[in-house]
């Protein structure tokens, strides 16, 4: 998905796709702070920069889409 696509929607859909075993704790905290706590969670959140920046940050550890 395309950045510009993704600071238009209102809200984003983002599913955990790949384990972080072996990632940093700093990249294990962001997931969690995402509110995942297993493989393979969903969760939505509001299209805010903080979030954007979280999961830009594990963005090989997630899958984002937009919500309209």
């Amino acid at each position: 998905m395309l950045k510009s696509e993704l600071e238009q929607a209102k809200r984003l859909r983002i599913t955990w796709v790949k384990s972080d075993i072996g990632y940093s704790v700093r990249q294990k905290r962001t997931i969690r702070a995402l509110g995942l706590r297993r493989l393979g969670d969903v969760v939505e959140h509001e299209n805010t920069p903080v979030i954007r920046g979280m999961a830009q940050k594990v963005i090989h550890l997630v899958r984002v889409e937009a919500i309209e």
